[in-house]
């Protein structure tokens, strides 16, 4: 079945058993019935066995199929398979095909089925019996249940973990052969479910399932028989009544194994609950120790995937659970993919630091991942060579090194190569973990003693989430992670790094969608830190994170392209700080000039330092603490003194060594260079360098010197590949060495005597390189920077316009070039003729060579030899030009118009689009390049080009000759001591908390009325189901109910008047409106009327107006919606005692008038307009109705009669008008399967769309 079929093993097998024969269920039990059973079905992957025919008991599984599965988007996911007998089905040769076919082709035909049995066709899966015989019944018993009892010895989910596949037997009606089903389930342990009020048998075992067994006598066992079983009670044999008298007294010692669903209890609950609620009841009662029944059950649950289940039921009082006994149920659920389980478990006691204590735990979570791009990597990683060798090693090495290439070389490896090798097999057959075998390995320590070698939890699980891109595993790891703020930025990176390496496109979207999610993750709690305490939050900033390979949060988001998080205030204010260094960031720009140039004025006050502005907040806090404590007051003295005012020299180093002071200077030194540069460009270029030259080859020395440092720089540990290209995407650093490369060719050129003057032309154009790069210095700008961005996108624009004008340039170019000049092989005067003169024709300057009037013959060489002049163009005998006057006009005209009207203004567009598009990104743009800027003045030594070459030399000298490590500022990367970081991690962990359940609160609050909308409808619709289901009106119940109780039972195969049913004796009925005549007597008028459906096992009237056919018109009134007749719509009307919409209809006397109780819904003008024309319509059906109130001499039938209206007529203005007014509960629906509507009139309807040629 599961290789045929490609059926997934079930995790549970429900037996459906009972009534063979056609047996009536009431309306909210059965509703119940088949909600609970698809429902049980779907949670939990189970499979449904039934007999498979079209009666009793198969016939409500099949429905249940059909209505809860075949309709919703839930099709395709329920298995019911029907294990049948061969030789009792009608139609059974349609399924024979020498060719074989599948799915196979099966037809139901009820009515001419005679004693044998339609196959149910909501089934999706048949086993059928053939043992030779016809006609003969059970048959498939003995397969059946060799079958079930074979599943049930199954490993639950191809497990070695002891547990089986559960069985359980849902029981409705059933008579002596169901008891004995019963009887031998539980006899073999399986589970039982009983309907209670689903008749015969399953209702007699309700009624004494709750007595003592001295209470359950043959005559208590005889009396409810006879209630239940009516007539059919007359042929039990008093000895067969003792031997069922024995087994169910036997059934009802078995307490643990029988479960009664009553409708009536409100604790039961749902069917779907009842029934998972027996599987665990016998689970525990069949095992002798205590941990080990809760352990099954929880299995159980498990694999069914019901939280409800298990919460209710096993993680109870009673139940006492240690962290240790739920690592394996921990570890199902991560590996199932069940995230609500994840959570129940870490609810109710799971230390997550417990689960992954040992190494091997963690090894094997990542051998079991699902396929995935980060899995396909690994493998890739561990086998180059061969990857289809068997056992090959895998250790969290590998996993580290793999997470350390998508995060960069900048960080350190997150998982430590332990002393033992932990392998596992990677090969396809040996890819499954076993229960057992986790519970019993033996585990090695993952962790060190070290206090940087110690892991969170929360965040190896995370990273395991992440890598797979499950975000549902993922939100709950993190919410136990410590370190979050880093965890959420380390995620981003690492899938955004996979999607970028990923082939995958859907794939690459979910990543980058989840990427997103987790760094607004890292922005809500980094401003909800930053709102608390901002000096914390900027501490977990630059805070050195072990559980990331030492990195920080700040440059996990920088690498990761988080611009959202590093535009964040908080992130700005940090950046700001270290830009003004030990200066206060309150210091107006003009004070910091003037105290450059005057430094002694930083001892006056007239500049604030940050050191003062710290001791004069300490002060003002400890001027507010409470006096008259002299601890209190010792503590205030002892803390201002441990805080000491800047000396002098230190506040003059403090100045100079400021980011933003150095980047001051440095802008005066480029000013002073390019000065140089000028005035030896056009003054003092001599032959031998003067002393200003020499002196600039000086200055471009240094610049070069600070170039390399930059280059070589690299206190993050990027690796000089990684920190090289880093380098090159810097704009302003490929112009740096575009303009020395340049300087040193020119120079080369310039000490060259032949190429001295082609020297100095590169050195004036290497100039104008070195002016661009002044527009760096707008970069720190919070005005100017974000210009700086569009003018680099507007660049990028003009590259693309510039080849869309370049056609057209040359296209006139040429073909006037070709006019004008006769063969010109001068290559300097053909491009100025073909591109220089049409480009300069843009800026407005007018050709005077493509007309008479402005012709002169002496500006232009006759031969083409003179090489200062232009060729003149073809001349006539006249000495004029002999060129077509109109057609270089005309194409100039041309060329203006295209070239410089509209190609022009589609520049200027382009433009504005982009400042429009890029305007509200260029301030988080801005703020994000700030950070490199900042980096770079920060690390750069204080004196500004040419005395930097001093420091140059300095720093040689320490890290060449000395050996000396570079410094690590603080500033950027800030590692704590122990205590420190715990108290630091302990209030990020509590500022997390605060902002889930704020995230929480503003989710709830934005969907409130959403809720609160969706709960009144769902109130009112379910109120609307109920009375529909249970009742159409009080005075039809009361008369049903009368009705079904005193109706004759009837089998299916004796329902046609041809078959003999010597024992029929159906009770005469009428309603009470003739005098409720229910004697049993015969009228003689009833042999005149005899239902042609058959016996229905009452006579007389029953509820109907009259004996024979009763006349019923449902009316169909039809419309397009619009003139493009795209929809066609219907006239409903709603019932107000169901609270349905029904087509209008009633009662008739004649098919050829509308109902009289239609004049009370139509109004009376209305009803007599279309009651006029009722011969105009169409008859879509007329015949026999199958309905509830048919009795052997009365019966519905019913015609649907369809009008449609035109939209300009009158009929159809009276019509909306009705419809407007909303007093008579007309409207109009569309026609559809959507419709809301009976069986039967549904059935109508989709007549009435094929009429009109439209689906249904």
């Amino acid at each position: 079945m599961t290789e045929q079929w490609e059926l997934s093993p079930p995790n549970l097998l429900i037996s459906v058993t009972g009534g063979a024969k056609n047996f009536y269920l009431k309306a909210r039990l059965k509703n119940m019935f088949h909600r609970g059973l698809i429902k049980v079905a779907q949670t939990t992957g189970a499979w449904i066995i039934t007999g498979g025919t079209h009666t009793g008991v198969m016939k409500h599984v099949g429905q249940a199929v059909r209505d809860y599965t075949l309709s919703s988007s839930m099709q395709g996911k329920i298995v019911a398979i029907g294990v049948a007998t061969w030789g009792v089905i009608h139609n059974r040769d349609k399924l024979v095909d020498p060719e074989g076919c599948f799915p196979a082709h099966y037809s139901m035909d009820t009515k001419s089925q005679g004693k044998l049995s339609c196959l149910d066709n909501n089934h999706t899966h048949f086993l059928l019996v053939d043992d030779g015989t016809n006609e003969r019944y059970g048959v498939e018993i003995e397969l059946r249940s060799h079958l079930e009892k074979y599943i049930a010895r199954e490993q639950l989910g191809h497990k070695e973990s002891g547990v089986t596949i559960p069985v359980v037997c849902v029981v409705l009606d059933g008579g002596p052969g169901t008891l004995n089903t019963i009887y031998n389930a539980m006899l073999n342990g399986t589970p039982c479910v009983i309907l209670e009020g689903s008749g015969r048998i399953a209702d007699v075992i309700a009624q004494v399932s709750g007595l003592p067994i001295s209470r359950v006598t043959i005559d208590l066992i005889q009396q409810l028989m006879k209630k239940f079983f009516g007539q059919e009670y007359e042929s039990f044999p008093d000895l067969r009544i003792i031997e069922w008298t024995k087994k169910i007294q036997d059934i009802i010692r078995m307490p643990h194994l029988l479960t009664i669903f009553r409708v009536s209890e409100d604790n039961q609950g749902d069917m779907d609950v009842a029934i998972l609620k027996a599987l665990l009841k016998a689970s525990r009662s069949n095992e002798t120790q205590g941990i080990e029944s809760w352990r099954r059950q929880l299995e159980l649950a498990i694999a069914w995937n019901r939280v409800d289940i298990a919460e209710t039921e096993i993680f109870t009082e009673e139940s006492q659970w240690k962290s240790s006994d739920l690592h394996w149920a921990l570890f199902s659920a991560l590996v199932g993919n069940k995230p609500q389980f994840v959570n129940l478990l870490l609810e109710n006691g799971v230390e997550l630091r417990d689960f992954l204590q040992e190494e091997e735990t963690l090894c094997k979570l990542y051998q079991k991942l699902p396929s995935c791009f980060f899995l396909r990597k690994l493998e890739r990683r561990i086998r180059p060579r061969a990857r289809t060798v068997k056992g090959e090693r895998i250790s969290l090495t590998h996993v580290s090194d793999e997470v350390r290439h998508l995060l960069g070389k900048f960080t350190g490896p997150i998982y430590h190569p332990s002393t033992l090798t932990h392998h596992l097999s990677m090969s396809v057959e040996e890819t499954s973990v076993t229960v057992s075998e986790f519970i019993q390995h033996a585990y090695s320590p993952l962790r060190q003693n070290s206090a940087e070698d110690q892991r969170d939890a929360g965040t190896d699980l995370f990273l395991w989430a992440v890598v797979q891109n499950n975000k549902e595993l993922a939100e709950i790891a993190w919410e136990q992670c410590r370190d979050c703020m880093s965890t959420a930025l380390a995620a981003t990176k690492i899938l955004k790094k996979m999607a970028k390496e990923g082939s995958d496109a859907d794939q690459a979207q979910e990543m980058l969608e989840l990427a997103d999610h987790y760094e607004k993750h890292a922005i809500g709690v980094f401003s909800v830190c930053h709102n608390s305490d901002g000096e914390r939050a900027q501490k977990l900033l630059v805070r050195v994170s072990h559980s990331w390979g030492g990195t920080t949060c700040l440059r996990l988001a920088l690498e990761a392209d988080d611009k959202n998080f590093v535009a964040l205030s908080g992130v700005q204010a940090l950046l700001t700080q270290i830009w003004c260094g030990e200066l206060s960031v309150d210091n107006p720009v003009w004070r910091v000039l003037i105290c450059i140039v005057f430094f002694p004025l930083i001892y006056t006050g007239f500049l604030v330092f940050r050191r003062d502005e710290l001791i004069q907040k300490e002060t003002e806090k400890n001027e507010e603490t409470v006096t008259g404590s002299t601890f209190g007051s010792h503590l205030s003295v002892h803390s201002v003194q441990r805080m000491k005012p800047l000396g002098c020299w230190s506040r003059l180093m403090g100045l100079y060594s400021t980011p933003q002071v150095k980047f001051y200077l440095n802008i005066v030194s480029y000013f002073a260079f390019l000065f140089l540069f000028a005035a030896v460009l056009m003054i003092d270029f001599q032959t031998t360098p003067s002393a200003g030259e020499l002196l600039l080859y000086i200055w471009l020395f240094s610049l070069v010197c600070e170039e390399v440092r930059q280059l070589f720089y690299d206190p993050d540990g990027f690796g000089f590949h990684k920190k090289s290209k880093m380098y090159i995407n810097d704009l302003w650093n490929i112009l740096d060495v575009l303009s020395i490369l340049l300087f040193i060719l020119g120079l080369v050129f310039r000490l060259t005597t032949e190429l001295f003057y082609m020297g100095k032309i590169i050195l004036c154009i290497d100039f104008v390189v070195f002016c661009l790069r002044l527009m760096a210095i707008f970069t720190i700008s919070q005005t100017l920077g974000p210009k700086i961005i569009i003018v680099r996108r507007m660049m990028m624009d003009m590259f693309f316009f510039m080849f869309l004008l370049s056609i057209w340039v040359v296209a006139y170019g040429v073909a006037k070039q070709g006019i004008l000049i006769h063969n010109d092989n001068r290559l300097d005067w053909i491009v100025r003729g073909a591109v220089y003169e049409p480009y300069l024709i843009l800026f407005g300057t007018f050709p005077t060579n493509i007309d008479y009037a402005a012709f002169d013959i002496n500006s232009c060489s006759m031969n083409g030899t003179d090489p200062l002049k232009p060729k003149c163009p073809v001349l006539n005998e006249n000495q004029t030009p002999a060129f077509p006057e109109w057609v270089t006009v005309l194409m100039l005209c041309v060329y203006l118009l295209f070239a410089n009207i509209l190609l022009l203004n589609l520049l200027i567009a382009i433009f504005n689009y982009t400042f429009q598009k890029v305007q509200d990104n260029t301030d988080r743009i801005w703020k994000f390049q700030r950070y490199e800027l900042i980096k770079e003045y920060h690390s750069r030594p204080a004196a500004p080009p040419p005395f930097i070459i001093l420091s140059h030399v300095y720093l040689f000298m320490k890290t060449m000759v000395l050996c000396k490590l570079p410094i690590i500022y603080k500033e950027f990367k800030n590692k704590l001591s122990k205590e420190e970081e715990e108290e630091l991690l302990s209030w990020e962990t509590l500022m997390k908390d605060r902002y889930l359940q704020s995230a929480r609160q503003a989710q709830s609050q934005s969907t409130e009325r959403r809720i609160l909308d969706t709960a009144q409808k769902v109130t009112t619709i379910t109120e609307r189901l109920e009375r529909e289901e249970e009742s159409s009106s009080a005075a039809v119940l009361k008369r049903l109910a009368r009705l079904e109780e005193q109706r004759f039972p009837v089998p299916e195969e004796k329902v046609q008047w041809e078959v003999s049913f010597s024992c029929y004796m159906p009770t005469y009925y009428a309603s009470e409106d003739c005098g409720d005549h229910m004697d049993g007597s015969e009228p003689e008028a009833l042999d005149k009327y005899r239902n042609p459906g058959g016996r229905t096992g009452i006579r007389g009237r029953g509820a109907l107006s009259r004996l024979g056919p009763n006349l019923n018109l449902d009316l169909v009134l039809t419309r397009w919606r619009d003139s493009e007749r795209s929809v066609l719509e219907y006239l409903a009307v709603l019932d107000e005692s169901r609270g349905t919409l029904v087509l209008p209809g009633g009662p008739v006397d004649s098919a050829d008038q509308l109902p009289a109780t239609l004049k009370r819904t139509l109004g009376k003008k209305l009803y007599e307009t279309i009651n006029a024309n009722v011969s105009e319509g169409t008859k879509v059906f007329e015949g026999y109705m199958d309905d509830s109130r048919n009795t052997d001499n009365a019966w519905v039938e019913t015609t649907v009669l369809n009008i449609h209206l035109d939209r300009a007529s009158q009929v159809m203005v009276d019509v909306n008008n009705m419809v407007v007014s909303g007093h008579s509960g007309l409207q109009w629906q569309e026609v559809s399967s959507k419709t809301r509507l009976s069986s039967d009139q549904r059935h109508s309807l989709r007549q009435v769309a094929a009429l009109h040629n439209r689906k249904f």
